[in-house]
């Protein structure tokens, strides 16, 4: 029977039928999934075929995953040669990121939105804790939505503490699937809480002595939501790591840059240093904001092109 899966714990999944039956479901054999080498064979999202083991215990076996819709991977954790799934068949990918208690980097934002560009994921950014931001993080948050606003991404802003803007971002929410993540501390499972208490994930607070959050969510899950749609709640990321694209790729993922591309002089261009590049000459004339260049700049300098 299909099922899909809402939670791994490793060597074991729960799996959850059309119907709501649950089943704690293991795997048969080796999956090798579209060529995909990762650490996790099944994620959170995959259509599955069970076939129940023990109906008194509810167990099952998994006995064939079906094609993905689309996934969103990261670098491994463990290993940073490897890929981690972190899900699957979704249909946008909201960002919870804060400028305060713990403050997010644009390089973390950017390396986000170009990673769920690369898997045609759309990205949405929310800023949180807006209620501790004083003169110079509002400044920050005017910029920084300019931006992305003026990329074509949705940008919302929230304070989960005061109440204030939830509903919008509930709204979005509706009768989609949706990858929630984030630094851990920027308040996803408070949102969650505030929003379906009926779910009551646990929450911590941010560290007191190094502003950064601590781990809540150990293993990505998936909830249904009352009135339509589901919510998959991520382990906080200190780092997110991007795989499987390449130096030359990279600028296909950036929206501003990729419109542009074709107009480079040379089919081959990274946007460095070469003559007749159309995006430095859009970056000059202000098209391209300088902070996304840095940011584009500072992750070509991550890609090990020996590995491609």
């Amino acid at each position: 029977m299909r099922a899909v899966v809402y939670k791994s714990t490793g060597s074991w999944y729960i799996t959850k039928t059309p119907e709501g039956k649950v089943y704690h479901s293991r795997i048969k054999g080796i999956f090798k999934i579209d060529g995909i080498t990762s650490t996790n064979p099944l994620a959170v999202g995959d259509e599955v075929n069970i076939e129940p083991e023990n109906e008194l215990e509810d167990t099952a076996i998994i006995t064939e995953i079906y094609p993905r819709r689309n996934y969103i991977v990261r670098q491994s954790p463990a290993n940073k040669r490897q890929h981690h799934i972190i899900a699957a068949n979704i249909d946008q990918a909201l960002m919870m990121v804060t400028l305060k208690e713990p403050r997010t980097s644009q390089g973390f934002i950017d390396r986000f939105a170009a990673t769920s560009e690369a898997y045609h994921v759309p990205p949405v950014i929310v800023f949180n804790k807006t209620d501790l931001y004083r003169k110079k993080e509002q400044e920050k948050l005017k910029e920084l939505t300019d931006i992305y606003t003026g990329i074509g991404y949705p940008v919302l802003t929230m304070s989960v503490e005061k109440l204030e803007g939830i509903e919008a971002v509930k709204d979005l929410l509706k009768d989609k699937t949706t990858l929630l993540s984030g630094h851990s501390g920027v308040g996803k499972s408070s949102f969650i809480n505030a929003v379906f208490p009926s779910l009551r994930l646990k929450t911590q607070d941010v560290s007191g002595w190094s502003g950064k959050g601590l781990h809540t969510t150990t293993f990505a899950e998936m909830h249904d939501l009352p009135g339509g749609g589901r919510i998959i709640d991520t382990p906080g990321m200190r780092e997110f790591g991007m795989v499987d694209i390449s130096r030359q790729e990279l600028s296909h993922y950036y929206p501003e840059m990729r419109k542009l591309i074709s107009d480079c002089q040379f089919n081959n261009c990274l946007h460095i240093n070469e003559p007749g590049c159309a995006i430095k000459k859009a970056l000059d004339e202000g098209q391209i904001h300088i902070e996304r260049y840095i940011s584009y700049c500072n992750i070509l300098d991550t890609i090990n092109e020996k590995e491609y």
